[in-house]
Formats: C-alpha cells, sequence, structure tokens
C-alpha cells in the first residue's frame, strides 16, 4: 500500500476505458488512487483494471462483492489476479464470507507474488439516511451503532478496514483504533453538489475526523477544470494533515 502516496481516491465512474484512462492520464499527479466501480467494471470488464496498472496508478476495485463464501473468494482471487490494490465486500455477507475473502486475497496474492490487497467491508451506503434504514431497509436502531457494529465484525474478521460515511469515522475510530483503515464516499467539497449522497462532508472535514481515504468522484471528473478542482483538493486536506 506504500505506491498510495496521498489519501485521494478519484472515481472513474465513465462507460469506457478511454474516458478512463484519459482521466487518469490528467489526474495522475494529483490522486494517490483510482476507483474502478461497477460502472466501468460492467462496461469494460477487468480490462479497465489492468489497462490502469499498467500506467502503475493504484487501483481500488469498488464491486462490493457479496454472496455466499466461497464465491466471494473466488471473486477476490481473480481481482487479485487482475492488480486491485484495494477490493471490497459487503460486511451484511457475514464473518465468514469475510473471513474467506482476505484468505483468498492472502493466498493468490502468495501464489503469484504480490503484495496483497486491502481488503475492506462496505457498512451502510452514504446515499441511505436514517429513514431509509429504519423504514425501508427494516433495520432497527441507528445507523452509527450498525456501522460500528460491522466495523467491529470487519476487523475480528481479519479485514484492514471499512467503508463508511465520515459521520462515523470517529465511533469506528473509537472501537477498532487508528491503524484501522476508513476509507469515505460521500465527500463533498463546500459549495460541490450532494447529488445522491446523504451523509457527507468535506475533505478536510472528513480528514480532520480521521478517515484514512478519501474517495471523490464526481465533483472532479465533472468539473469544467478536474485537474484543478482534483489540486484544490489534494491541497485543502494535505495543508490539514500537515
Amino acid at each position: 500500500m506504500s505506491l498510495i502516496k496521498n489519501p485521494l481516491i478519484i472515481a472513474l465512474d465513465v462507460d469506457t476505458i478511454e474516458e478512463a484512462t484519459a482521466l487518469v492520464d490528467r489526474l495522475a499527479p494529483y490522486a494517490g488512487a483510482f476507483k474502478v466501480g461497477m460502472q466501468l467494471y460492467n462496461s469494460a470488464g477487468p480490462e479497465a483494471v489492468r489497462r490502469l496498472r499498467e500506467r502503475d496508478t493504484p487501483v481500488f476495485v469498488d464491486l462490493k462483492l457479496h454472496d455466499i463464501p466461497n464465491t466471494v473468494a473466488g471473486a477476490v482471487r481473480a481481482l487479485t489476479r487482475h492488480g486491485a490494490s484495494i477490493l471490497n465486500v459487503h460486511a451484511a455477507g457475514g464473518r465468514i464470507m469475510m473471513q474467506e475473502a482476505v484468505k483468498a486475497a492472502r493466498d493468490e496474492a502468495c501464489k503469484i507474488g504480490v503484495s496483497r490487497p486491502l481488503v475492506v467491508a462496505v457498512t451502510v451506503l452514504t446515499s441511505i439516511d436514517q429513514e431509509i434504514f429504519n423504514c425501508e431497509m427494516g433495520i432497527p436502531g441507528s445507523i452509527q451503532e450498525r456501522v460500528v457494529f460491522w466495523a467491529e465484525m470487519a476487523k475480528e474478521a481479519g479485514l484492514d478496514g471499512v467503508v463508511a460515511s465520515p459521520r462515523e469515522i470517529k465511533a469506528i475510530k473509537e472501537v477498532c483504533g487508528n491503524d484501522f483503515v476508513i476509507i469515505t464516499p460521500g465527500v463533498r467539497p463546500a459549495g460541490a453538489a450532494v447529488n445522491d449522497q446523504k451523509r457527507t462532508m468535506t475533505p478536510a472535514e472528513a480528514i480532520r475526523m480521521g478517515a484514512t481515504y478519501l474517495v471523490v468522484g464526481r465533483p472532479i471528473t465533472a468539473s469544467p477544470d478536474p485537474a484543478k478542482t482534483a489540486g484544490a483538493i489534494l491541497e485543502e486536506i494535505e495543508i490539514y494533515r500537515k
């Protein structure tokens, strides 16, 4: 993970490898890593990951794996071979599924002679608010309580960290410690549109709370000047980190 030189992960939510590589070529000086999510992966397949790795950039493969343990383990082995630096599974898949995911990543990385990717668990999506969580999803209690419960289970299962909204960072750290990785989507620069996100913070706020990595997509990639926007975010969070 030493290749991830700063906390900014830029989401490549585009349809083609050509669009993705054009953004990477433009934004590589500002990004600690790039995220390949469902849109790009389902459009271009594993080749999208391999093409980005050819540019010597770390890749967070954000597919939110959630299935029976054997199926998830097989997917994790494949993503490890493709060159993922970070990959994620759903905490709701349970302890055994998460344990098998970490084991598969470790075994496959050892087999092919590469560093093991970070394996992190998705907790509650940042598009979910309390009303949706309780009334539509039918889960009792607060979002924060559930996020912390899943984070603690993920740590016990051997995962490296979680994906969670910046609103839950402090509570996760209190239970899981400072070395537990927290990747925070739902990060929006001051004045940017929140789009479909519900639980958001600015980059500086998320770093101040203790986020390890920030995932930012549309505020950068849809900007009239993506490089300028990415540079401003990086300056904001790096100044705070100093």
